[in-house]
């Protein structure tokens, strides 16, 4: 029987932290110092988001604002997909190919451990990133995939820290906003 990788053998876990009341200046100078694309945007040990070059360039620099005025969570992408720490790659790079993203925090106990990349799968398994190939869409996403996917950053109810939010019909909501409704 082979042995398939998972996640937790392959995530990077030197990970660039920033809290959500920083700037993007200073984002982006962590960025630069640790020679990374993203910084997670981390808020009670909780990943609330997460802040790519790609934001800086097409929501401050495309914009013309100054990165200096800005606060992190007024444009880090929000909430953030995370993944268990014992799926396999394969499965992780299914989720980043239909969701049409390239990186996903790593969750355990309720606690950010890493974070994996499609480079870092790429590299341990060139055979998974010609796959992945097969579920990338450039433009689009797969909807039905995306809303499955268990999401990290505040529940659209009560507003409380969750890693464990649930799309229930277009709504990320915590466990106790989703029981409740059960019972309404």
């Amino acid at each position: 029987m082979s042995h398939e990788i998972v996640v937790k053998e392959a995530m990077k876990t030197n990970l660039a932290i920033i809290n959500p009341e920083l700037t993007v200046l200073d984002a982006a100078k962590l960025m630069k110092k640790r020679r990374i694309g993203n910084v997670l945007v981390v808020q009670n040990k909780l990943p609330v988001g997460i802040l790519t070059e790609s934001d800086i360039i097409k929501k401050i620099v495309a914009e013309a604002k100054n990165p200096k005025d800005i606060q992190i969570k007024d444009v880090m992408t929000t909430p953030v997909i995370i993944i268990d720490s014992f799926v396999t790659l394969e499965e992780a790079m299914k989720t980043m190919g239909k969701c049409n993203i390239r990186r996903l925090p790593v969750v355990e106990n309720n606690e950010l451990i890493g974070i994996i990349t499609q480079k870092d799968i790429s590299r341990i398994s060139p055979v998974l990133h010609e796959i992945s190939r097969e579920w990338h869409d450039i433009t689009t996403r797969d909807e039905t995939h995306y809303k499955k996917q268990i999401f990290s950053g505040k529940c659209e109810d009560c507003g409380i820290l969750s890693t464990n939010l649930k799309n229930v019909e277009g709504k990320l909501l915590c466990e106790e906003c989703t029981d409740s409704l059960k019972y309404e």
